[in-house]
């Protein structure tokens, strides 16, 4: 592991410089600043560690960070991929030890990709995890709930959101946000090809992976619920556009910035560029209708590899931004970094 950097100040409350009319913008960072959190499995492309989810217990002073471990592709996807989802806990956002895994088998799938942290308003924990099943080769979400990550089991888990029940060909990277007691869960979802032309099923289904099929361009949707058991559908919140991210908008992140919402989004412009992925911004202020601040490229981009950054999460814990992203290495694999900007006082 990398020796931590301090947090980086920004000076300034970013979300209110009224003496500039400005407010709610979301101070980013340098990924070279960060601090490495977990190493990928291998040392080569496709080896990845990254994918994260944090959240951080005040009634213990501890945060969590979920994130998968992933190794390279075998077999036409039935072999390799995304193995183990992880949960690791933290007394300063930084150095995280690891209180929970679970294999892909333990879920019957293919692979696992990025699960979410979550928490009840009576203080239990809960895990949703995405995943492609070894049943139907399409992606779902199921959940997992315990007083405490490490006693997740797999076993008891629940699905939550489904290809059926969504109309869609797969949902997959959760993203969870409470407000006034309603939980929204924000996926990126493959969806449904108009027609009923089998040959195409079959091209985007044959590896379990249709985000990187080539058929379709995916989105970010959303579902609500007022218990995160039983959920609406409301279909897509943020659509692909006409260049960098014309073939895939994931968002992985949400973060208050008053007085509005601003989602981290990865972009991606073509099925030739898989994971090779960069993040942007867009702002709600009803968490339904999002506008793009688009500069027509990601924000950030890794020096090394393909330049992959991506899957930045961001988590606020007092005065100060904890992030954490998937970020490529010169050897082409991925490691998960974290860095802290702190905010004005």
């Amino acid at each position: 592991m990398s020796q931590a950097h301090p947090p980086v100040s920004t000076g300034l409350d970013p979300f209110d410089q009224s003496h500039r009319k400005m407010a709610g913008s979301l101070p980013l960072f340098d990924p070279l600043a960060g601090t490495v959190v977990a190493e990928p499995p291998c040392q080569d492309e496709g080896c990845w560690a990254g994918g994260p989810s944090a959240l951080f217990d005040d009634r213990d002073s501890t945060f969590y960070l979920s994130y998968r471990i992933r190794t390279q592709l075998r077999d036409h996807g039935r072999a390799g991929r995304g193995g183990e989802t992880v949960v690791a806990t933290s007394p300063d956002g930084v150095r995280f030890e690891k209180v929970w895994s679970a294999s892909k088998d333990a879920f019957e799938a293919l692979s696992i990709e990025k699960s979410c942290l979550a928490v009840t308003s009576d203080g239990r924990f809960r895990l949703y995890v995405s995943y492609s099943s070894r049943h139907d080769y399409r992606w779902h979400i199921d959940m997992l709930e315990a007083g405490h990550p490490r006693d997740f089991d797999p076993a008891r888990r629940i699905t939550v959101l489904s290809p059926d029940a969504t109309g869609t060909e797969g949902v997959k990277d959760p993203v969870i946000y409470q407000v006034g007691g309603l939980w929204h869960m924000y996926v990126n979802a493959a969806p449904k090809p108009p027609g009923a032309d089998f040959a195409k099923f079959d091209r985007m289904h044959r590896e379990g992976n249709a985000f990187v099929s080539g058929e379709i361009a995916s989105t970010t949707a959303l579902a609500t619920s007022v218990d995160g058991l039983r959920w609406t559908w409301h279909g897509d919140v943020i659509v692909p556009g006409e260049s960098w991210d014309r073939y895939m908008t994931r968002i992985s992140a949400l973060v208050y910035t008053p007085p509005v919402f601003t989602a981290i989004y990865d972009g991606r412009p073509n099925s030739g560029a898989n994971y090779t992925d960069s993040p942007s911004l867009a702002i709600s202020t009803d968490l339904r209708n999002f506008h793009k601040v688009d500069w027509g490229h990601g924000r950030i981009r890794s020096p090394h590899g393909r330049g992959t950054l991506r899957y930045v999460e961001c988590l606020r814990v007092g005065s100060t931004l904890h992030y954490y992203y998937e970020m490529a290495r010169t050897d082409f694999a991925h490691e998960l970094r974290t860095v802290q900007v702190r905010l004005a006082e």
